[in-house]
């Protein structure tokens, strides 16, 4: 079932108008999470609000917001002062300009969504601005009200969709100046940068997300699944870390280790996708299985994952 859209409204260019939904394009919900539990009796661990000072529990109702000035010294902020000065959505993102990809510094992402046609009208205009975005090989750059926020968004032809990523203002972004001013200018030799080049080229390829697997994620289910089945849990072995003082040999290391793999004949594994049946995969306690057999089988009440 697909998620429900985070956002309806008009995505508007000049004159030309199509009725548009908004979805998360990326998820959290798969991955393994924990509650926290009170040892001695197993019970889920409960957080309550209370005062810093006295340590009473404080309702809901009496919880205000407050701008801490100076220490101790906040000034309170209501609710309704809040939604007086909220901007009031106008359910449309508004195309301003239109930009080269290579011009938005990364480090402004923050979230993409796709973008599709609400409904069965305005499936024409919006092919037109699909279209003239990817034909002119542009960004579209936007903006559009969030939870009485104002958000800059870029908008990206994908397939028959759009994918519109939110941006950061500049005061959001920090300056490099300040991680980058006390790094040391070193002189690399030509003889250093050729072996890099070649080790570079040893292992190049290209993007492919299939081709990675979360091991730390694997090793929760593994985890979990011996502690299902009653199995002791041995700590591994920590391999002994080697400190290579000549920066050179270790580089000279390097070639010779990435060249290594190119001469064996045996087959790369193949990674597992685990956005499928991950989730099933978690059921058995005799260990992980292929995520087309665990996707057939039915899960087991009571073993679901639990969020905190």
């Amino acid at each position: 079932m697909a998620p429900r859209a985070n956002w309806k409204g008009f995505l508007r260019l000049s004159l030309v108008t199509c009725p548009v939904a908004l979805y998360p394009a990326t998820s959290e919900s798969e991955k393994i999470s924990f509650n926290q539990l009170n040892r001695a009796t197993g019970h889920r661990i409960k957080y309550l609000k209370v005062d810093a000072d006295t340590g009473d529990e404080v309702p809901n109702e009496d919880i205000v917001k407050g701008y801490e000035l100076e220490k101790g010294q906040y000034i309170e902020v209501s609710k309704e002062e809040l939604e007086e000065i909220a901007l009031e959505s106008t359910r449309t993102i508004e195309i301003d300009e239109f930009v080269d990809r290579t011009d938005i510094d990364p480090r402004y992402l923050i979230r993409p969504y796709y973008i599709r046609p609400d409904g069965k009208v305005g499936h024409d205009a919006f092919a037109v601005i699909r279209e003239t975005i990817r034909e002119m090989n542009k960004v579209a750059i936007g903006r559009v009200v969030l939870t009485n926020r104002e958000h800059i968004i870029a908008l990206e032809p994908m397939d028959k969709g759009l994918v519109g990523t939110l941006l950061r203002y500049p005061y959001e972004v920090r300056s490099e100046r300040e991680y980058f001013d006390e790094i040391q200018d070193v002189k690399v030799t030509i003889d250093m940068l050729d072996l890099a080049k070649h080790i570079v080229n040893q292992k190049a390829g290209r993007f492919d997300p299939d081709k990675f697997e979360d091991h730390y994620e694997t090793a929760l289910i593994d985890l979990i699944n011996q502690k299902r089945a009653g199995k002791p849990i041995t700590p591994k072995e920590r391999p002994a870390s080697t400190n290579v003082v000549d920066l050179m040999e270790a580089l000279r290391r390097s070639v010779g280790k990435e060249a290594a793999p190119a001469k064996a004949s045996k087959p790369a594994k193949k990674p597992r996708k685990a956005a499928a049946g991950q989730k099933e995969m978690l059921m058995s306690i005799e260990g992980k299985k292929p995520v087309k057999e665990a996707a057939a089988k039915k899960p087991v009440a009571g073993a679901r994952r639990k969020s905190a």
